[in-house]
C-alpha cells in the first residue's frame, strides 16, 4: 500500500481524497509542512509517498500518470509529486526547508502555497530527476480561488478522461498492420484485462502459449494444421499488443516484463519457424537450412539494430544530413506508412507468415521471409552507415562499453585483446572483423567437410576478434563489429550442419544457434534495462563467439566420418549452452533490482 498525504484539510465537495483511494493510496491529511514531515517519516521505508495539494483539480489519469508509474524514482503534476523509496530521502530533507520558512503557516494550519511543486523543484535542485508527464488534454491545476476552481472543475468536464486513457495505451509510432488492424480493437481488451485484474505479464505468457500451439499446428504437416497455425499466429500477436497496451493503460510496467515481452517474442518466432520446418519434413520436403537461415537473417538484422541504437542513443552532435532528410520525409503522410512497411516489421511480418503458413508451403514461406527481410535489412543498414559516415558525435564510454559487451568476446578473444592492448596499430577494428569474419565463412562455405585446414581459420578468426576488440570501439562504423561476429558465428555453424552426412544436424544446429541466439538477446535486454552485461564468467564459460566457432569447427573435423557423431555433439553443445545462459537469465531477472522500465522494442 502507499500513503497520499494531503498538504491541508480537504476542499469541500472534492473528490479527491476517493481518486487517491481508488488508485491505491491511504490518505494521511496534514496541518501544514511540519506535520507532512511528521507523517512522511511515519511511512514504512519502502513503500511510495505521495504529497499532494488538497486543492487539485484535475483528472483521475493525471493523477495516475504522475503517482502511479514504477519506472520513476519521483514524478509530478501541477498540485502532486510523488517519490519512491530511493526519492524518499531527498524528499524529507526538501520537506524540512518549507517546514523550517513557514512557521506562520503552521500555527494558522494554512496550506503553503502548493507544497507539492516547492518540493519537486527542490527535488531537482537536489539531483533526482523528477518526471514530468505529458498530459496533453488531461487537466492538474491548483486553482487559486472559486471561479479558477470552477474553470478548472469545467475543464475537467470537457476532456473524456477514459478515452484519453485508451488512446495514451497505443503506442505512438508504430507499424501500419497493428495501428490499423490490430490496436483498434487490442486497446478494449486490453482494458477488460486490467478490469479483471490480469497483469502485462500473464499476458505475456498466454501469448508465448498460443505462439507454441501455432507452431504445434504447423508441425502436423498437413493444410488443416497450416490454417490453424496461421490464425493462431495472429492471435498470439493481438495479445503481444496487448500485453504492452495493457502496460501503458494500468502502469504496471517492469523490468522483467519488458525482458519477458522481448524475449518471448522472439522465443515464438523462431519455434514457428521450427513447427513450420517439422511440417514439410512430413511432407518429404527439408527446409531445415531456409529456416536456420531465417532465423540467422532476423537475429543478424536485430543485433544491427541494438549495436546501432547502443551505439548512438546517448551521442552528443548527434545530427546528420541523412536524419535531417528522413525528418522531412516523415512529414510527407504516405512515407511514413510505407518506410515502415518494406523494412518489414514484426506486424506485417507475422502477418505475412501467417497468411502464407495457411495457404502455401512451408519452403514458400521461409523463402518470402527471406527476401523480405534481406531486403528490409539492407535498407536500414544502408542509411544507418550513411548516418553515421556524415554524422558528427562523440561516442560515450557507455557506449564503447555496450559495444564491447555486444561482440561477447570469449577467453581467446580477450586473452589477445590484453596482448595487443596500446599496441593495436591503425587498422580499423570494423576492418579486422569484417576481414576475420570474411575468411571464417569462405572456409566454411568451400572447404570440405570436415577438412582440417578449417581450424587453423577458426584460429585465425579467434585472432583477429581479439585484435578487434583490442582498442575501443570508437570508430563511426564500429557499431557494425557486433553483428559482423554474429554473421560469423551463425552461418559457420549453418554451413557445416549443412554439409554433414546427416539428416538431423541441421535441427541440432537451429537449436545451437536458438540457444547462443537468446545469450546475445539477453545480453541487449540487460543493457537496455540499466543492468548492464551478463557476468564475464557466464561468458567465458560458454566460451564467447570465437570460442564457439573454433568448437564447432574442431568437432566437425574430428567427427567428419560420422554424421551422426557430429550432430549428436551440436545437440550437446546446444543443450550445455542452452542450460547455462537459462538458468542464469532466470536467476537475474527474477531476483534483479533493476528499477522498473517499459522497452517498447522492434515497432511492432
Amino acid at each position: 500500500m502507499s500513503t497520499a498525504i494531503l498538504t491541508g484539510p480537504p476542499v469541500p465537495g472534492s473528490s479527491l481524497d476517493a481518486d487517491l483511494r481508488s488508485l491505491g493510496f491511504d490518505v494521511e491529511v496534514a496541518s501544514g509542512p511540519h506535520e507532512a514531515g511528521a507523517l512522511l517519516a511515519a511511512v514504512p521505508a519502502g513503500q511510495r509517498v505521495a504529497v499532494v495539494d488538497p486543492r487539485f483539480v484535475g483528472h483521475v489519469h493525471a493523477l495516475r500518470l504522475a503517482l502511479t508509474d514504477p519506472r520513476f524514482p519521483a514524478a509530478a503534476v501541477p498540485g502532486a509529486l510523488t517519490a519512491r523509496p530511493e526519492a524518499r530521502p531527498a524528499l524529507a530533507r526538501a520537506l524540512d526547508a518549507p517546514a523550517e520558512a513557514a512557521p506562520a503557516a503552521r500555527a494558522t494550519h494554512t496550506v503553503v502555497d502548493n507544497l507539492p511543486d516547492t518540493l519537486a523543484a527542490a527535488l531537482d535542485a537536489d539531483g533526482v530527476a523528477v518526471h514530468r508527464p505529458q498530459l496533453g488534454t488531461l487537466v492538474a491545476a491548483v486553482p487559486d480561488g472559486p471561479e479558477a476552481r470552477h474553470e478548472a472543475r469545467a475543464a475537467v468536464e470537457a476532456v473524456d478522461d477514459e478515452a484519453v486513457r485508451l488512446k495514451s495505451a497505443v503506442k505512438a509510432h508504430d507499424g501500419f498492420f497493428t495501428t490499423f488492424f490490430i490496436s483498434p480493437y487490442s486497446r478494449y481488451i486490453a482494458r477488460w484485462c486490467a478490469r479483471r485484474g490480469l497483469t502485462p505479464n500473464q499476458v505475456t505468457t498466454a501469448s508465448l502459449l498460443t505462439a507454441l500451439l501455432a507452431a504445434g499446428c504447423a508441425a502436423t504437416g498437413d493444410r488443416a494444421g497450416y490454417v490453424a497455425a496461421g490464425v493462431l499466429l495472429l492471435v498470439s500477436f493481438v495479445l503481444d499488443c496487448t500485453d504492452g497496451q495493457l502496460a501503458r493503460y494500468a502502469l504496471k510496467y517492469s523490468t522483467m516484463g519488458a525482458w519477458l515481452d522481448a524475449t518471448f517474442d522472439r522465443a515464438k518466432e523462431y519455434a514457428f519457424y521450427a513447427g513450420l520446418a517439422l511440417g514439410a519434413a512430413r511432407n518429404g520436403d527439408d527446409v531445415w537450412a531456409l529456416a536456420l537461415g531465417a532465423m540467422v537473417l532476423m537475429t543478424c538484422r536485430h543485433v544491427v539494430d541494438f549495436s546501432f541504437n547502443e551505439a548512438n542513443h546517448d551521442a552528443t552532435a548527434n545530427t546528420s544530413p541523412t536524419a535531417a532528410l528522413s525528418s522531412r520525409l516523415d512529414s510527407v503522410g504516405w512515407t511514413v506508412w510505407a518506410r515502415r512497411m518494406i523494412i518489414l516489421p514484426i506486424g506485417e511480418r507475422w502477418a505475412m507468415i501467417a497468411v502464407l503458413t495457411a495457404v502455401t508451403t512451408p519452403r514458400i514461406v521461409f523463402w518470402a521471409l527471406i527476401v523480405g527481410c534481406a531486403f528490409g535489412a539492407c535498407y536500414t543498414t544502408a542509411g544507418r552507415v550513411l548516418r553515421s559516415l556524415t554524422r558528427r558525435a562523440a561516442r560515450t564510454e557507455r557506449a564503447c562499453r555496450a559495444l564491447a559487451d555486444l561482440a561477447d568476446s570469449g577467453p581467446l578473444a580477450e586473452f589477445q585483446a590484453r596482448l595487443l592492448r596500446g599496441r593495436a596499430g591503425a587498422v580499423g577494428p570494423l576492418f579486422v572483423a569484417a576481414l576475420g569474419a570474411a575468411v571464417m565463412i569462405g572456409g566454411a562455405l568451400y572447404l570440405p567437410f570436415g577438412d582440417v585446414r578449417l581450424i587453423p581459420v577458426a584460429v585465425i578468426y579467434a585472432m583477429t576478434a581479439g585484435l578487434a576488440v583490442a582498442r575501443p570501439l570508437k570508430g563511426a562504423l564500429d557499431w557494425l563489429v557486433p553483428p559482423v561476429f554474429r554473421a560469423a558465428e551463425y552461418v559457420t555453424v549453418l554451413a557445416l550442419a549443412a554439409k554433414a552426412d546427416s539428416a538431423q544436424a541441421l535441427p541440432a544446429a537451429f537449436g545451437l544457434v536458438a540457444a547462443v541466439a537468446y545469450h546475445h538477446y539477453d545480453t541487449v535486454y540487460r543493457i537496455r534495462g540499466g543492468t548492464g552485461a551478463p557476468p564475464a564468467w557466464l561468458v567465458r564459460t560458454i566460451g564467447g563467439h570465437e570460442g564457439r566457432t573454433l568448437v564447432v569447427t574442431v568437432l566437425a573435423a574430428l567427427l567428419a566420418n560420422r554424421g551422426n557423431d557430429f550432430t549428436s555433439a551440436l545437440t550437446a553443445l546446444a543443450v550445455a549452452v542452452g542450460l547455462v545462459v537459462l538458468v542464469e537469465s532466470i536467476r537475474f531477472w527474477v531476483s534483479s533490482g533493476a528499477p522498473a522500465v517499459h522497452d517498447e522494442g522492434e515497432t511492432a
